[in-house]
């Protein structure tokens, strides 16, 4: 990708949820809410803290991750819908 994140921040793709419930009904695009389900892209070299040194981020390219409803910053790079969010924003990684 030629894209890379700075500092704690991370490139997100979306990962669509299904398109019907477990019931069998089928849910409108207009219903659906945006998922919160995402994989990892590309991730930054990690935050500075005050003396300089650089602390690695606990995610890796190619994890599963959740994140909050309203997180990062919504981003078209080569033809891909993007997140870019910070580490903070991540609430977990999905086994």
């Amino acid at each position: 990708m030629p894209f890379r994140p700075l500092h704690d921040r991370v490139a997100v793709r979306r990962i669509e949820s299904e398109e019907k419930t477990k019931g069998g009904i089928i849910i409108p695009d207009t219903a659906k809410e945006k998922p919160q389900e995402g994989e990892i892209v590309a991730v930054g070299p990690g935050a500075r803290d005050e003396s300089g040194n650089v602390a690695p981020l606990d995610v890796k390219a190619g994890d599963r991750i959740l994140f909050g409803k309203w997180s990062g910053t919504e981003v078209k790079i080569d033809g891909q819908d993007l997140l870019i969010m910070k580490e903070s924003d991540i609430m977990g990684v999905l086994a």
